[in-house]
């Protein structure tokens, strides 16, 4: 079993690329896996809601799931993988499926949603699940989603079960719950950071990292902000979050994660920029807008394969093609 230690620094929720055809590209998400470790994720999380998981067929997810563990496994990297629902039984099997695959560092448990089963029942959800998970648990807690507030004493909770590793913690704001849970965390529970925007802040009150869709690009860059703040180097990461902040935004300018797709399709990296239903590819300007962002970071701001030249021709050239259509 993976250590909790792994559950540091910047982890990319990789898309789904998708190819003409709609079905999933897997060379393409191969290739991701290496470029955003290449550039510094210490990380990456497969069957995310960033994957679009839940249109997945099951036959899908376990491919994805084993193209991701192999490049782990090649890399040394710490895998997270998605799984459970709101029905704690289904969620158990789910997990018991994943006992094939050593490489997993977590599972990534969403708070049961819809159901609204009141603190006292999500404590009760995760206790029985930890108890016979073969992987540690990761709490997921983002109640825009799920409609389930919890609070940091119920986090605090969550956190000295055994088995339970960390959280993701995506609430919309950095407010009181994650102030006081930051300042008086369980022992080895790791707080990351679910909702990119606020990653920089996070940080810097003591998250041990964060799973970052915008991540997929300017991963160096991400890394580097993670690395500064655990340096204590403020100055150089302040100016970092700031400029990082604002590709986030335009990163969730629609639903996640059709503008980060139609930007990693402008700049080569997957086949197309697909999405499934209910979703919808994003619009043009968009991913124009995306892609500017990423130009103000300057030469090293993109991954392309190339040097520092060839990311600021990418990202015109990617620009240039989204202008045109």
């Amino acid at each position: 079993m993976a250590q909790r230690s792994s559950l540091h620094g910047i982890l990319v929720p990789l898309v789904t690329p998708f190819a003409a055809d709609g079905q999933v590209a897997a060379g393409a998400l191969e290739t991701l896996a290496h470029e955003v470790l290449d550039e510094g994720a210490t990380g990456i999380v497969a069957l995310g809601t960033t994957a679009e998981a839940a249109t997945l067929s099951p036959a899908e997810k376990q491919a994805v799931t084993g193209l991701c563990a192999g490049v782990c496994e090649e890399r040394g990297a710490a895998l997270i993988v998605g799984a459970g629902s709101s029905d704690t039984r289904a969620s158990a099997a789910a997990l018991a499926g994943l006992a094939r695959w050593p490489r997993i560092a977590g599972a990534l448990i969403p708070v049961p949603s819809y159901t609204r089963p009141g603190e006292a029942g999500v404590v009760a959800h995760f206790t029985w699940l930890a108890a016979r998970s073969p992987v540690p648990l990761i709490v997921y807690h983002i109640p825009y989603r799920t409609a389930q507030p919890l609070s940091a004493a119920t986090l605090r909770e969550l956190g000295r079960l055994p088995n339970v590793a960390g959280v993701k913690l995506a609430t919309g704001a950095v407010g009181s719950d994650a102030m006081a849970l930051l300042g008086d965390c369980p022992p080895d529970f790791a707080i990351l950071a679910g909702d990119d925007l606020y990653v920089s802040p996070l940080l810097a009150l003591g998250a041990a990292g964060g799973i970052l869709a915008s991540a997929h690009l300017a991963t160096r860059r991400f890394a580097a902000l993670a690395a500064a703040w655990a340096d204590g180097d403020v100055v150089r990461a302040r100016e970092l979050g700031h400029a990082l902040a604002r590709v986030s935004a335009a990163a969730f300018a629609e639903p996640n994660p059709a503008v980060i797709k139609g930007a990693l399709h402008a700049l080569g990296r997957i086949p197309t920029p697909r999405v499934r239903l209910p979703l919808l590819p994003a619009a043009a300007d968009s991913v124009d807008a995306l892609l500017g962002r990423l130009a103000e970071l300057g030469d090293h701001g993109e991954h392309t394969g190339g040097g520092p030249g060839v990311a600021a021709v990418t990202l015109r050239s990617a620009l240039g093609r989204v202008c045109e259509r």
